[in-house]
């Protein structure tokens, strides 16, 4: 099986991809009409990519099985796309969290004692202690955080850490989970905003996130607080967030923007270029060693597992928990043609198969096949089902 590796990758991935007894080719500055014609040429089944972008054309008439990310967030691959074409989708979550917390900590710091303005005046041949020694500083004020993923959890140990209380607003958490976790549930985005003293964004881009942080929500935040975002610039109406810069004092720690050149290197001309009160990266935040070595390993334990059982951890575009409505659940012997018989009846049924797993059991004699539906199988389905001569029993059961 073929893997092609389009993008930076550690050496420690490619050696255990090669480990795998893959073929491996490795050309990391594959782009646009060189990637698609790559893909097509080699006829590999595996695509590991970073931040290069994988479109829609670049999917047509390719033997592609998987495209895995080798990060966490998958919104530079056309993922409804790869679905259409039967291709998995699979990224890296977690794997990154530290070195991303830690980058917002180094954000959050320089906002408030404003380095790297004190480091620019002072290469200029600057002193102004008097000014640079105005700062809020960071113990018994609030942190506010939008989003409760691993990158969340990673900054609330470390906020404890500053002796600051701890806010959140996310979707998921239950006031149980808050308690748990030692923070406060804000219970909306404008109620978080009004308790801040920093505000730090970790959610992944999608539908319900795009532009979520406005004029509402920015109108609502203390004047002079910090706000940081290293998640993804497309979460903040950035004219609105520079409207506030101007406007309230806000101080800005970016690693993600609009205007984002999309290659390793580049000019930059963007609107934020000429801001004295917003501090930028160059999108870093997952890009520590330690981060990329743990990148590596799960990507290779990705495409191992499709490799054995042709699917895939972490995949996001599998539709179960969307189109399955019932699960069913048959016990038999482990003999050719068992499920065969199974998913003939519910094609006669006109039932359709979302996922299905079928789990052997100790001494190979006997088997649990769990097969998702898109909609329940007949009472006489499901007996023509249990009619077999290798099948103990099958039960339905709703999702």
């Amino acid at each position: 099986m073929k893997v092609l590796v389009a993008d930076k990758f550690e050496d420690s991935g490619l050696e255990g991809l090669r480990g795998l007894g893959l073929e491996v080719i490795y050309e990391p500055n594959l782009k646009d009409d060189d990637l698609a014609q790559r893909i097509k040429d080699s006829q590999a089944r595996v695509l590991v990519v970073r931040s290069t972008k994988v479109t829609a054309p670049m999917l047509e008439n390719c033997a592609l099985g998987l495209i895995v990310r080798a990060g966490a967030g998958y919104n530079t691959i056309d993922v409804a796309a790869a679905s259409d074409h039967g291709i998995l989708v699979s990224n890296c979550p977690g794997k990154n969290s530290i070195a991303v917390a830690e980058l917002a900590w180094g954000l959050i710091i320089a906002c408030d004692r404003r380095i790297p303005a004190n480091v620019i005046e002072l290469r200029e041949g600057k002193w102004n202690k008097k000014e640079y020694s105005k700062a809020k500083g960071l113990y018994g004020r609030t942190l506010g955080l939008v989003g409760m993923g691993a990158i969340g959890q990673e900054m609330i140990t470390r906020a404890k850490a500053f002796g600051m209380n701890v806010v959140a607003f996310s979707r998921w958490m239950s006031p149980e989970v808050a308690a748990a976790l030692g923070i406060g549930p804000a219970g909306s985005l404008e109620e978080l905003a009004r308790m801040s003293d920093v505000v730090s964004v970790h959610v992944a881009l999608n539908s319900q996130t795009r532009g979520m942080l406005g004029k509402e929500f920015f109108s609502r935040m203390k004047d002079g607080a910090i706000f940081v975002n290293t998640s993804r610039g497309e979460v903040v109406d950035q004219p609105a967030l520079l409207e506030a810069v101007h406007s309230k004092g806000i101080i800005a720690g970016l690693d993600v923007m609009e205007e984002e050149p999309t290659g390793a290197e580049g000019a930059y001309e963007g609107t934020l270029r000429g801001e004295n009160h917003v501090f930028a990266t160059h999108h870093i935040g997952a890009s520590t060693e330690q981060a990329q070595e743990a990148v590596a390993a799960e990507t290779v334990r990705i495409i191992k597992e499709f490799k054995l059982t042709g699917s895939a951890p972490n995949s996001v575009n599998v539709g179960k928990k969307e189109v399955a409505t019932h699960l069913l659940v048959v016990r038999h012997l482990d003999r050719v043609g068992v499920l065969a018989h199974v998913l003939d009846v519910l094609r006669d049924e006109g039932v359709s198969v979302q996922e299905m797993e079928n789990v052997i059991l100790g001494g190979a004699k006997a088997a649990i096949a769990q097969i998702s539906l898109d909609k329940p199988v007949s009472g006489e389905g499901l007996f023509r089902i249990k009619t077999h001569d290798a099948i103990f029993d099958a039960t339905l059961n709703p999702l």
